[in-house]
Order: C-alpha cells, then structure tokens, then sequence
C-alpha cells in the first residue's frame, strides 16, 4: 500500500509516498531532505504533535492561559491528555516556560505555560 503525505518538516512541503507493509514504512520517496524521510516513517509508524491548548484561570488577568507540550506526544493520546487539561485551573500568578505538570500523559513530557498571565 503507498500512502501519500505532506512533509512538514520545512518549508518545502514535499510530496512524500510511503510504501507500508504490515504497518511499517519500507520506503518513503518524494522527499528532498533527509528530514521528509524521517517524517515519513514516523507518521506512518508513529504519528505525534505537540499539543497546544489552554487552561482556564481563576483570579488572573486572563482567563484562559495558553500552553503546550514542551516534546510531541502520540496522536493516540491527545483525547487523554485534552481530558486531563479540561479539568484543570490556574490560581496562582505562573510565568511564561513555567511547568504546570511534568511526566505529562507520559514520562518525559510536561506541559508549560506559554504566556505571563499576571495577577488580576
């Protein structure tokens, strides 16, 4: 089976086809960097994102803080990780790179503040 992506690795946005044999990446063509080939494997065998969002605050200048995740995680637990953020609020004042949970969904990965909300 050939699968056909969209690089975005850089700003080239090449093309990629991906011959899959029992779920495994044999070849990937289309690629002009070595990145496209590295990406094409990886979203066929192991697809991951990092994940944006925000958390709601409480008492803060804004009301909803943005974050992400500081290392992509995969596709298969962004449902669990979104779950796990709904329930969560900010009350105290946080700084912009600050942790608000590490080993976030899984081990290595936290989830950061990415703005300065201040206090209200």
């Amino acid at each position: 089976m050939i699968k056909t992506l969209t690089c975005i690795e850089c700003p080239k946005g090449c093309r990629l086809s991906v011959e899959v044999e029992n779920g495994k990446a044999v070849k990937v063509t289309g690629n002009q960097c070595a990145k496209g080939g590295k990406y094409g494997k990886s979203e066929v065998e192991n697809p991951e994102r990092i994940l944006t969002s925000v958390v709601s605050a409480e008492g803060l200048q804004l009301r909803m803080v943005p974050v992400r995740t500081n290392k992509p995680i995969p596709k298969s637990k962004l449902f669990e990780a979104m779950e796990r953020i709904k329930k969560m609020k900010l009350i105290k004042p946080i700084k912009a790179g600050e942790v608000l949970e590490k080993d976030f969904v899984i081990s290595g990965v936290d989830l950061v503040a990415t703005r300065t909300p201040g206090p209200f």
